[in-house]
């Protein structure tokens, strides 16, 4: 009785925000909707009658009926862990013989790692980053760099970007804060709207591959890899991609007469005035990475280090106070609560995989179609660049991760090699229309529209391509500094 009463409030739950989000009801209606669902889930005679319907269809039909409601939901953009859910309910409810009380065991189970303890204590730093003035001493620092070169404000947002990734490890808290303080400026200095808004999403995408960027947390959480590796891992990934990128906002401003900030050679001097202030700050990800790699805490207490950090940051700058204190958990509990809530949805429809075997069978047919590993290689980037297009990368990871990492150990892949192409291939398809969310984001704010964005993007788009095949056939690119920190890979 206990188990179908927790799945009667998660399927009431589901009803709730299915009938408010996906039918556009009102709350009150919804609210009813959620009642009903709930009792007639505990009515006696209501589990025997979809548990006849179930062994009739039989268990693979059922599961690819769960599928197919899951994708179906997506595609009406109801939110993600309501989605997966909702696809395992329909498993639970139409499978006998499976005790019920599983549903909502997993639900909980999926988020007691105490690993993903470090996703809130990052998010937290990155927030508290953003409140302590952090960013502007940044930004000054990066327009020092990159103020000769050609597109000196694009320069700066892709350098800001990646130095911001260190600190923040959100790809869309990074768009929206480069979103607002970036693009009016560039606009004003002559350039277009779509060009400011496709260097500020795309630059965006650089967060997530460096330390301490939440996708590698949660990748090295779901796979059993070393997250300090992954961490060390993205100093290269993540540099090479803005090197890539500033070349071409280099070729693409000269082509197009986009001046740079400034002409004249800075002192050492002048040097010194902009990297002073920003010095502190650079030090957390030398901190963080050090740290583990010395044996000091692991990446769960780096978060915490993190915080404290950056809250020392925040009175050493005296821009921290109470208010934005309180403003700053508030933003932490809802991130959080975001992810969370798709790692537990997740960790249900990935129980409902592994118990039909889905992965065992999944190994078989990739080993025989696929010759080699770069064969492999080639058909996961295919895959989780189309699958990322439509739904949302955390999701796409806790789902797949558990089915593609163990074959890619069974052809002899680099676990932290196959760890960065995947998140790699995720960040692109948060950039790639028709759901990606980084453009979403970026277009919300600055009031681009979509089709002269993707139209922009192009580039860019041409640019993620080749990036990711020279991290698909040069492994040392990911593993190399790996190597040389840590003495084995």
């Amino acid at each position: 009785m206990t188990g179908t009463l927790i799945v009667g409030i998660l399927a009431a739950v589901i009803a709730l925000v299915l009938m408010r989000f996906a039918a556009k009801q009102p709350w009150v209606i919804s609210i009813l909707s959620a009642v009903v669902v709930l009792v007639a889930i505990n009515i006696d005679w209501i589990k025997p009658a979809l548990e006849g319907v179930g062994t009739a269809l039989g268990t693979n039909t059922v599961l690819g009926i769960a599928a197919v409601m899951m994708l179906v939901l997506l595609f009406m953009k109801v939110p993600v862990f309501v989605a997966v859910l909702g696809g395992s309910l329909i498993y639970f409810l139409f499978n006998p013989g499976i005790n019920q009380i599983i549903f909502g065991q997993r639900a909980v189970v999926g988020t007691e790692s105490s690993s993903l303890l470090a996703i809130p204590f990052f998010v937290c730093a990155g927030v508290f980053m953003n409140y302590s003035g952090v960013t502007s001493r940044i930004m000054d620092f990066c327009s020092a760099i990159t103020g000769r070169m050609p597109g000196g404000l694009a320069q700066v947002n892709v350098l800001l970007s990646t130095l911001m990734g260190g600190l923040s490890g959100s790809n869309l808290a990074d768009a929206a804060m480069e979103a607002k303080m970036l693009v009016p400026e560039m606009e004003k200095q002559g350039f277009s709207k779509e060009f400011s808004s496709v260097v500020t999403a795309a630059s965006a995408m650089i967060t997530p591959l460096i330390p301490p960027g939440i996708a590698m947390i949660l990748y090295g959480c779901i796979a059993d890899v070393s997250i300090g590796k992954l961490f060390t891992s993205g100093i290269t990934v993540g540099g090479t991609l803005c090197i890539a990128m500033m070349i071409l906002v280099h070729f693409i401003s000269k082509k197009r007469g986009y001046v740079p900030i400034r002409k004249e050679k800075l002192t050492a001097k002048q040097f010194w005035g902009h990297l002073r202030p920003a010095l502190l700050p650079l030090c957390l990800p030398i901190i963080i990475i050090g740290g583990i790699r010395l044996g000091v805490f692991t990446a769960t207490e780096a978060g915490a280090v993190a915080i404290l950090y950056a809250v020392l940051l925040g009175v050493l700058y005296k821009e921290l106070n109470f208010k934005l204190v309180l403003q700053a958990c508030k933003e932490t509990v809802t991130t959080t609560a975001g992810i969370m809530l798709i790692v537990s949805a997740a960790s249900v429809f990935s129980w409902v995989l592994t118990k039909e075997k889905i992965p065992q069978q999944l190994t078989e047919f990739i080993v025989r179609i696929c010759p080699n590993k770069y064969a492999f290689l080639i058909a996961v980037n295919i895959f989780v660049l189309i699958v990322g297009m439509f739904i949302e990368g955390n999701a796409t990871m806790i789902v797949l991760v558990p089915l593609l990492a163990p074959i890619a150990a069974q052809y002899g892949i680099n676990e932290i090699q196959f760890a960065m192409i995947y998140i790699f291939n995720n960040a692109i398809g948060a950039l790639s229309p028709p759901m990606g969310t980084l453009m979403f984001v970026t277009c919300s704010v600055t009031g681009c529209k979509t089709k002269p964005f993707i139209k922009e993007a192009v580039p860019f788009y041409i640019l993620l391509l080749v990036v990711l095949l020279l991290f698909t056939f040069c492994p040392p690119v990911t593993t190399g500094i790996v190597q040389l920190i840590y003495g084995s890979v």
